[in-house]
Order: C-alpha cells, then sequence, then structure tokens
C-alpha cells in the first residue's frame, strides 16, 4: 500500500478505516505496520521481515558478513537475517553455508539450511557443526521472549536468552568469530558485556535506524573471538 500524499507532497499517515473487532493493541500495532516505511522496503526487497534491514545496516557499517563464511542464526524465523546472510556469504543450494534453527517451522530459502529445534538442547552443537561441515565465523541472533507487558519480567526474559546464545555461541565459533544478538536497554546487561569481552577482542552497543525508535531493543555485537 502507498501512502497518500498531501499538497506539499509528503506522504500522510493511513489511517485505520475500522477499528470493529480489534483489540486497543491490535489496532496500534496495524497502523504502525501501514505506516512504517521498512514495511513496505522488506515487501519490496522479497524480504521476509522488515527486520532483515536491521542486519542489512549493521553489517553495511561493520562489514561483518564475508563471502565463504558460516553463519548460524539463532531464533531464524521468519528468516529475513538468513537472506541477508546467504546473499552476503554467496550461500547456494550447492554449497549451503547458513543454518537458522527455530523452534518454529520456517519455509524453505536457497542457500539455508533450517533446522527446527531447541538450540538449548546439549546435541544442539554438534548437529550445527554437522549441518555447516565446521565451525562458524559467525553467530547472529534477532530472537526475543515472548513478551508479559511486565517491562522488568520481559528485561529478565531476553537477557536469558542472551546468555544461553552467548553460551552457544562458545561452542560453535571458530577463532576471531563474531557474535551479534539482540538485547533490551535495561539495568541487566553489565554482566553479559563483561562474560563478553573475556571472550571477545571488542564488544560495542549497536542500534541501526531500522529498530523503531520508540523500542527499547538494541543490539550487542562482539568481535575477534579469542576461542
Amino acid at each position: 500500500m502507498t501512502a497518500p500524499k498531501n499538497p506539499s507532497g509528503r506522504e500522510m499517515a493511513v489511517r485505520l478505516k475500522t477499528a470493529r473487532k480489534r483489540t486497543t493493541s491490535q489496532q496500534k500495532w496495524l497502523q504502525r505496520q501501514l505506516n512504517d516505511p521498512y514495511v513496505a522496503k522488506a515487501k519490496a526487497a522479497g524480504y521476509k521481515s522488515r527486520a532483515a534491514f536491521k542486519l542489512v545496516e549493521i553489517d553495511d557499517k561493520y562489514k561483518l558478513l564475508k563471502k565463504g563464511q558460516r553463519i548460524v542464526d539463532l531464533g531464524a524465523a521468519p528468516g529475513g537475517w538468513c537472506q541477508v546472510a546467504a546473499e552476503r556469504i554467496g550461500s547456494t543450494e550447492e554449497d549451503v553455508r547458513i543454518v537458522g534453527i527455530d523452534l518454529l517451522e520456517i519455509d524453505p530459502l536457497p542457500g539455508v539450511d533450517f533446522i527446527q529445534m531447541d538450540f538449548t538442547l546439549p546435541e544442539a552443537d554438534k548437529i550445527l557443526k554437522e549441518k555447516l561441515g565446521g565451525m562458524a565465523d559467525g553467530v547472529i541472533s534477532d530472537m526475543a521472549a515472548n513478551t508479559t507487558g511486565h517491562k522488568k519480567t520481559d528485561h529478565l526474559k531476553i537477557m536469558g536468552l542472551a546468555e544461553m546464545a552467548i553460551a552457544f555461541a562458545r561452542e560453535v565459533l571458530a577463532p576471531n568469530g563474531f557474535f551479534l544478538c539482540k538485547l533490551f536497554q535495561g539495568g541487566e546487561t553489565g554482566q553479559l558485556i563483561t562474560e563478553l569481552k573475556r571472550d571477545f577482542a571488542t564488544v560495542r552497543h549497536v542500534k541501526p535506524a531500522a529498530s523503531r525508535a520508540d523500542s527499547a531493543e538494541l543490539y550487542v555485537l562482539a568481535t575477534g573471538f579469542r576461542g
């Protein structure tokens, strides 16, 4: 959908014609989707989600993804980050170099091997390495826990996921590999950052423009894994 333009040529916000049978939160979500330029960009580019542009922007700045790398995407559904990574590392049907893992089923994508399982299971790292044909050059994660609406509880849940992702990355990353993971701003990030600084040469916070301005999400990027 293209937003109508006012006489000055600027796009006007799309308004819902009816709120029938929708809750207030559903109305707000749909209104935001209709007026989100990244939703339209993702659709035009053929990406599975607007979140693909978060990885695009981060990689454009930090040059993480390189041809021939092996990449693991944790919590990969619906597949937007896998699409971007596959394009940039040159993963193909003949030479699959990216493995995505999620509890949800994911539609097939060219150059991507999906596994439907819990990455915290003891056997997960072994299965991932077998699928990749070796250690990973990067572990990426845009996953988030289901929210409860209670800010502190939701923050602790996302931090718990991040800690499990870090533990997994330690098992599958090759020396000098990188780790990129979603967090939420809050007071519990200090210990996690300290942990990462022990294992990686450089650790920084990143907030791409594609992250909504009113969102508390940010990303932690750790590079130069010491192994």
